[in-house]
Order: C-alpha cells, then structure tokens, then sequence
C-alpha cells in the first residue's frame, strides 16, 4: 500500500520546479576591470540584512538598455538607487560588499546577455578561506526571460551548512 501512495505522489513532489531556477535563458558572467566600467546605472544593493550577512552581492544595472534587473527575493533584502554615475556606483558597491569582518577583497564581473553584450556587472565580496572554507562563498544566478533579468543569490551548499551547523559536520559519526 505505501508502494503505491508514493508512486502517486512522487510525480506531485518531485516535477515542482524550483522557483530560482525560473523559466529564462541563462545569462554568464566574466571577469571585468574597473576601466571598463562607464555610463549610468541603477545600483541594487543586495544583503547586507545583519551583523554576520555574508549573503550581500551588489549589481550595477546600466541604465537605458532593455533589460531591468529584478532580485528574486523581498524588497526588504535589498535596495535600489537609481541614476549614479560609473565611479560612483562602483565606490558605493566596494564600500556596501566590504563592510564584513573576514573581507578578503572584491571581485568585479561583466553580465552578458545571449549576444555577447554587456547588460551590467556585479561586485561580489571574497572573504578570507580559512573563514568558511572557500573566499567565494555566492551562488549568483541571472535568468533572462521578456527583457528581464531575474536574479537568485544564495550561498553556497557547504557554507550554508556551516552556517546553520555550526562546523558543517554535523552528521559525523567519529
């Protein structure tokens, strides 16, 4: 009987899509250089939430292209300021992803849309390795669906068990 309860359930729990990995073209993402930054941009100021949020990522989204960035997440994970010039937002990005105690530095990608073609860029924090085992503790995922950019950040498998364990070797028979 249990047999057949699971064999007619597990289509319902199984074939759920996972909602951060919502219909939409995948976008990629590159190293970049400060230079090649210019123009104006929404900065989206993403994390930052409390005193030991290492789940913080900032992206600068140009202005008058057609793509809008739009965080997967509440309102209150994030905030967008809208307007600020290349060096501005990039100054404003450094300080916001370097305000955590294990700050290593910071990394600056391009985000490229399906022809090759810079729509924004992220800076994203690196922290200390010994910290939590890794200094890129993001996952960040840019899904384009009708001219916008859906963005998921959450952390990584094994930080967020560390995290949440402790020392992440919580099921250690030893």
């Amino acid at each position: 009987m249990l047999s057949i309860v699971i064999v007619l359930f597990a289509p319902i729990f199984f074939a759920v899509p996972d909602s951060t990995h919502a219909a939409g073209k995948t976008l990629r993402t590159e190293e970049a250089t400060v230079s090649e930054v210019t123009g104006t941009f929404n900065l989206i100021l993403y994390g930052s939430r409390h005193s030991n949020d290492i789940e913080t990522v900032a992206i600068l989204d140009l202005e008058g292209d057609r793509y809008t960035f739009e965080p997967y997440a509440p309102e209150f994970d994030y905030r967008v300021e809208k307007g600020i010039s290349a060096r501005k937002a990039l100054d404003k990005a450094e300080r916001f992803v370097s305000w955590h105690r294990d700050f290593w530095h910071s990394r600056l990608s391009r985000i490229i849309d399906g022809k090759g073609n810079t729509i924004g860029y992220e800076l994203r924090p690196l922290y200390y390795p010994l910290t939590f085992g890794v200094s890129d503790v993001l996952d960040v995922d840019y899904r384009l669906k009708d001219g916008k950019v859906k963005v998921t950040v959450r952390l990584i498998p094994s930080v967020e068990r560390m995290l949440r364990d402790g020392d992440g070797l919580k099921d250690r028979t030893d």
